[in-house]
């Protein structure tokens, strides 16, 4: 095939994608499915698994994390060369009770999970369409839709599975550079999640105040210290957020025990854990344990992406950029260790992810398929 043949099916292929995928998006965000809900994520399978196209290998993968339902892959084998995953999550963090169906507004399509990701799940599941129509393009495509990348907290399961592909393509929420033109994720910090522990001891709040051992004012103190490490502007990049601190029962005992979570993003992961050994063993007679229960590496493809994003670049004969993105994604699970391409941000545009105003930009659908068919045909080997 021909750079113009390629261009074609581009553009035809991301035509049938938009025809389509707003209404499969709808089916998606339809199903209430925050992360661990075993029952939900069920449902939300299989809606995913309806909109599969006819002649795929449909497996259920035991999940990374335990008590959760089980992964969905899908794959397609074809007659050509070249072995591709698509990767994506079904699971949201908005509860049952924030939900509502997906409204159109505008040129908005608003619901939970909208962006971040069940549009991008839209888009891959009609990439996916669109290459088996063409089974002389590739050797094996895969779809992996895991139902747990919102919470997870144990290491990711599949890496290894697919550590011998070409390339992965995740379809976490697309944006566009300040200039305008389309860009998609090469570089990704690394994150992890500390949580700490407090044991203090209990005391009546009016009668006996400076008898106990306040865990939630020794919380407070850990968070703000750790907060004195964020240093976004440094080398490391470095990012130290509190997120939730609990403590306390009763309103008139001093609390003896809490825990505090600390969302941590670098660089290096060596500097998130250069965090949690700044967390001290004890305050003010409180005893602190801090264990890091999340660990996401980074990710970078810079240099690694650039010949595909130069092919893709010139197949849409538009701009395709690269950039960093500071969120973590199952992708980066992919790149750490792994000699294939990984490039993330392959969804629609849209905004307010974990947000009640979370959307999805109806244009966008047709023109980030345009660019997740052009990155596809730059890696199965498009001149």
């Amino acid at each position: 095939m021909n750079a113009d043949v390629w261009r074609q099916w581009i553009a035809e292929g991301a035509r049938r994608i938009a025809e389509r995928a707003e209404r499969d998006l709808a089916a998606l965000v339809d199903v209430s499915s925050p992360s661990g809900d075993i029952e939900a994520a069920e449902s939300v399978v299989a809606v995913a698994t309806a909109l599969l196209p006819e002649g795929v290998g449909v497996e259920r993968l035991e999940c990374s994390s335990p008590d959760h339902a089980e992964d969905l892959l899908a794959r397609a084998t074809g007659e050509g060369h070249g072995r591709l995953l698509l990767l994506g999550h079904l699971d949201t963090v908005v509860p049952h009770n924030g939900h509502h169906p997906l409204r159109r507004d505008g040129e908005l399509l608003r619901g939970p999970g909208a962006i971040d990701m069940k549009g991008g799940v839209a888009l891959s599941l009609g990439v996916l369409r669109t290459l088996v129509l063409r089974p002389e393009m590739f050797a094996e495509v895969d779809l992996l839709l895991v139902v747990d990348e919102e919470w997870r907290a144990a290491p990711f399961a599949h890496a290894q599975r697919f550590a011998s592909y070409d390339a992965c393509l995740c379809f976490e929420g697309g944006e566009l550079t300040p200039e305008g033109d389309d860009a998609v994720v090469v570089a990704r910090k690394a994150a992890g999640t500390i949580r700490v522990e407090a044991s203090g001891r209990a005391s009546h709040s009016g009668s006996a105040p400076d008898a106990g051992r306040n865990a939630l004012l020794a919380l407070s103190r850990t968070a703000a210290l750790a907060a004195d490490h964020h240093d976004p502007g440094g080398g490391e990049r470095l990012t130290v957020v509190p997120t939730i601190l609990r403590a306390g029962d009763a309103f008139n005992v001093v609390p003896a025990a809490g825990e505090l979570f600390l969302d941590v993003r670098a660089a290096r992961l060596a500097a998130v854990e250069a965090v949690l050994g700044a967390v001290p063993e004890e305050i003010d007679g409180v005893a602190l344990s801090a264990e890091m229960i999340r660990r996401w590496p980074a990710m970078d493809m810079k240099d690694s992406a650039r010949p595909a994003l130069a092919r893709a670049t010139d197949l849409l004969e538009r701009p395709v950029r690269g950039i960093e993105r500071g969120g973590a994604s199952d992708a980066s699970h992919l790149a750490a260790g792994a000699p294939l391409l990984a490039i993330d941000g392959l969804g629609p545009l849209g905004g307010g992810s974990h947000a009640p105003d979370e959307h999805v930009v109806a244009a966008s659908l047709r023109s980030r398929a345009e660019v997740a068919l052009a990155l596809v045909a730059a890696v199965l080997g498009a001149p």
